[in-house]
């Protein structure tokens, strides 16, 4: 053959291979922006790039920097074997081209001494020249491909292997890319439908379950309810111990509620310490009441947490959704009221929706958002009821009371008030306002009477004396007095203050004692331990309840009362009669020996005004026919 006709007969195969090399890359390309798994698809590359090279087989290798190589794919069981061994290995043509950024040929494997553990096992298995081309992007290296022939390869055949590894870099940069996304629109879905503390569904994936759960109810005919439970004191956990154990606890609870679920329900997180648990298939209302009863058990356990051991309670309520008309709102608005009546029985109970409770629970919701701005709309004020010395008549001192008038519903009672500013955590601006408007009115009056001194009781919930700050604003208040006043202030406490926190109660009322101010037991004797805490507690004055003083006409309640009395001035404590009614009452309670009363029968409640009346008399005293 002459020198033209191997000249047309080069380009004919040159222009073969470039045809071929084309259809590789059109089809390769095609492929680029579509979902198909990335080993599928180097698969079929390794398999095209055979039909078009002459090589005997082909595969490719991952590498990352400072790791291992991860085999990818081989276009026959040799190539499989000799990728696979230079991963197990960490060795040979492909690790030396990932390393180097270049080609690297094994032209002849009997000649080559780079590589001493792979060249044998290769050679055993067959091997007899290769070359490794690396797989570039930006610089660096992810891998290589590997090319298996008999013997050397031209050197079109070589840049044709380094551009189809060149591609197969882009790809595979590119499938990561589509994966970094896919990645990303994962964590967002799952950030969208889930609770970022505690990895709980959240409210809008609660719906979704149970717009679903509605229909399945409907074929089936069996019960669906939500259980909505609101942790008792998580306030009080983030007041003592900081926000992040309050964190810790919610995650905490979270398990355990996780666990004591059934399968198949649903618990999600709504917000701050409100969970809801979807119930479905029930098949009779005490399944869930089961269900709840568990959940209360779990949350009521210890908890401990990186701080301290804590003990916290839940509210549950109840509600069932109906067969055919029942909407997921109305159903966790209907577990939400139940819960909040559970919550005001006292926590630590479930209570089960019933429609004619719901008038209740609604005008308890409208109080709740309201007495958010009571306060700034001057709709709080303190009422002053005197406290009498026993025999004389004359004033000794005042009790204040908050009262809440409210635009529409009128006078709002304490027994209503006071739970709900605890509740919302408006017990700590509340209970300031009563402190500082009571002691500015006590030293008006107390500076009008030079007679004698005159004290003003303040009542104290439980949640706002162990809040911390409580005794530094105490302190701050006779910060702005006279000397020698604090004696004329007097804090009443109820025996609730120590079951709640013992020792920070015992703190908190040493303190108190230590700047002068006095302590009252109010509602004595209607708890089960009033008098051993009498021995533990620094308290000055005990109240004698008015349902004592409502019997005075019974032998015993005579007695009891009569020891209570001599029982306290051994302690050096004195008496108050609470809720002294009739001038019978007055007598009998003077009798008795109790040093002060208050009570209807010498004055109700009254604003400040009506107060300032009464002390300009030079000698007040009560009743008026005194």
């Amino acid at each position: 053959m002459d020198a033209a006709a191997e000249e047309t007969v080069a380009r004919s195969v040159a222009i073969d291979e470039a045809a071929k090399l084309a259809l590789v890359l059109a089809g390769f390309a095609s492929t680029m922006l579509t979902d198909f798994p990335a080993p599928a698809i180097l698969e079929q590359l390794v398999h095209r790039i055979v039909d078009v090279l002459p090589v005997l087989a082909a595969g490719m290798t991952l590498i990352s920097t400072g790791g291992t190589p991860t085999y990818l794919a081989g276009s026959d069981l040799s190539a499989r074997q000799f990728e696979q061994l230079q991963t197990d290995l960490n060795e040979g043509p492909c690790v030396l081209a990932f390393e180097q950024g270049r080609p690297v040929h094994v032209i002849d494997v009997s000649s080559e001494i780079r590589f001493p553990r792979f060249i044998p096992a290769a050679a055993q298995l067959g091997l007899q020249a290769m070359f490794a081309f690396p797989l570039r992007h930006s610089g660096s290296q992810i891998g290589a491909l590997n090319l298996y022939t008999t013997g050397p390869m031209t050197e079109s055949a070589l840049a044709t292997a380094q551009i189809l590894a060149d591609v197969a870099s882009a790809y595979l940069i590119n499938a990561r890319g589509r994966q970094d996304l896919q990645d990303s629109r994962d964590r967002a879905h799952q950030a969208a439908l889930h609770d970022a503390l505690t990895g709980l569904p959240n409210r809008i994936l609660l719906i979704d379950r149970m717009d679903n759960a509605f229909l399945r109810s409907r074929r089936t005919g069996k019960r669906t309810c939500a259980l909505f439970l609101d942790l008792d004191r998580l306030k009080a956990v983030n007041d003592t111990y900081g926000h992040s154990a309050g964190d810790e606890l919610l995650t905490a609870v979270a398990t355990r509620l996780a666990r004591a679920i059934r399968p198949g329900d649903t618990l999600a997180r709504m917000s701050g310490d409100e969970f809801v648990v979807l119930c479905e298939d029930l098949d009779t209302p005490a399944d869930a009441v089961a269900i709840a009863t568990r959940l209360l058990g779990a949350v009521s356990r210890t908890f401990s947490l990186s701080c301290a051991q804590v003990k916290v309670t839940a509210s549950i309520g109840i509600a069932y959704a109906d067969h055919d008309d029942h909407s997921c709102e109305q159903l966790l608005q209907e577990a939400d009221s139940a819960m909040y009546l559970a919550k005001r029985g006292g926590g630590d109970r479930l209570q089960i929706f019933d429609e004619k409770l719901q008038h209740y629970a609604d005008t308890q919701l409208d109080l709740e958002r309201d007495l958010q701005g009571a306060l700034y709309r001057d709709e709080l004020h303190n009422a002053y009821q005197p406290i009498i010395t026993t025999g004389t008549g004359q004033v000794s001192g005042f009790e204040a009371l908050i009262r809440w008038r409210h635009p529409r519903h009128g006078a709002i009672p304490p027994s209503t008030l006071i739970p709900l500013a605890e509740q919302t955590g408006l017990i700590w601006p509340i209970g300031e306002y009563v402190l500082q408007r009571a002691w500015a009115d006590h030293w008006r009056w107390h500076s009008a009477r030079p007679a004698g001194p005159l004290t003003m009781s303040v009542n104290v919930s439980p949640h706002q004396l162990t809040a911390t700050g409580f005794t530094d604003a105490v302190a701050a208040l006779l910060a702005k007095s006279p000397s020698r006043s604090a004696g004329t202030l007097i804090l009443e406490v109820t025996e609730s203050l120590f079951i709640r926190d013992t020792d920070r109660a015992l703190e908190v009322l040493t303190d108190i004692r230590a700047m002068g101010v006095g302590v009252a037991l109010d509602d004595f004797g209607t708890g089960y331990s009033s008098l051993s805490y009498l021995d533990k507690f620094p308290v000055d004055v005990i109240k004698i309840d008015r349902s004592f003083i409502s019997h005075l006409d019974r032998p015993s309640t005579t007695a009891i009362i009569k020891a209570m009395v001599v029982l306290a001035h051994d302690l050096d404590m004195t008496v108050v009669a609470e809720g002294v009614e009739t001038d019978q009452q007055y007598r009998q309670i003077t009798d008795l020996g109790c040093d002060h009363c208050q009570g209807f029968y010498f004055a109700r409640p009254e604003v400040a005004d009506t107060i300032d009346h009464l002390m300009d008399q030079v000698d007040p005293r009560l009743p008026l026919d005194v």
